[in-house]
């Protein structure tokens, strides 16, 4: 059993905590909402959102462990993984996250709204296009971060509407965040892989199939335009919005920007997963930086009053 629980990943449960960016956005822009809404009522519909989506975000898992067992034989750690090391069997494995998916889905289409239902199911199948053929966008040069960091503003969305109270119109969030999201998430999947072309050097392709058309000068500029997007895309949303105290904090989450691209190059081993970039001190403290001024603009800020 402890095999099976260590295949399906549990640790990465904070990846799921994503959902609360989309939640924050929605009460930043319609504030009142927050205040018409029990305080038990919102920690319980927030806490269950969160739930439903670390699970489907499992089932993901199982489906990425079976999809990816012939290719992580090449990878230094990944390879002592249960599967690859037999220590499970495929069929219980992926009756499993075919049983958590299903729960997921038929426990948010009772309790959340429609669109709800839509954002979780988004992230299921988007954990299908990425992992499995015909389509596994894995495979494809930079369509693989694209598609992978596409999690990003799913997760935003689950977010966003499990803070709105059935009560409010079916309202979406601005496209400019929503493509800001992205591109932030974006350039900490194409950081992974500049991580992994590098130590990975002649069996990156064995592991990673886009590896085999990258460079190092291509991954650099795709994490460049990644930044660009992201400037651009939070600058306007800041803008529209009239969101003055977000204009101060673009120089700050560029200068975050910055951190990780030196640690990246500075580590002597692969950046194996962005969660683990908290365990870097600067990186943390910036974090942390980021998080506080936003609850500082949430008070200050006219928006959404």
């Amino acid at each position: 059993m402890k095999a099976y629980l260590r295949a399906m990943r549990l640790e990465r449960w904070p990846r799921s905590l994503a959902i609360f960016v989309g939640s924050a956005a929605f009460f930043f822009l319609f504030r009142s909402q927050l205040e018409r809404l029990g305080r038990p009522d919102l920690i319980g519909r927030l806490g269950l959102a969160f739930l439903l989506t670390w699970m489907i975000s499992t089932a993901n898992y199982i489906v990425n462990e079976i999809a990816d067992a012939p290719f992580d034989v090449h990878h230094p750690t990944k390879r002592f993984r249960p599967l690859i090391q037999g220590e499970i069997r495929r069929g219980p494995f992926a009756l499993l996250g075919l049983g958590l998916a299903s729960a997921a889905l038929v426990a948010a289409w009772v309790l959340y709204s429609r669109p709800f239902v839509l954002s979780l199911l988004a992230l299921l199948l988007a954990g299908f296009v990425y992992n499995i053929r015909p389509f596994r966008t894995k495979d494809i040069p930079f369509l693989d971060s694209v598609s992978e960091s596409a999690n990003n503003p799913i997760r935003f969305l689950i977010g966003w509407f499990a803070a709105m109270s059935p009560a409010f119109p079916p309202t979406r969030p601005p496209m400019s965040l929503i493509l800001s999201w992205w591109a932030f998430g974006n350039f900490l999947m194409v950081a992974k892989r500049f991580s992994e072309y590098r130590f990975l050097k002649d069996k990156a392709g064995f592991y990673r199939q886009s590896h085999k058309a990258y460079s190092r000068t291509s991954l650099g500029l795709g994490m460049l335009a990644s930044v660009a997007v992201f400037a651009a895309t939070f600058l306007y949303f800041a803008l529209r919005c009239n969101l003055q105290s977000f204009l101060l904090f673009l120089p700050l989450i560029l200068f975050f920007f910055g951190l990780v691209y030196r640690k990246m190059l500075a580590d002597r081993d692969l950046m194996e997963e962005p969660e683990h970039l908290l365990k870097n001190v600067p990186v943390a403290l910036t974090t942390l930086l980021l998080a506080l001024l936003f609850v500082l603009a949430f008070i200050l800020d006219e928006v959404g009053r």
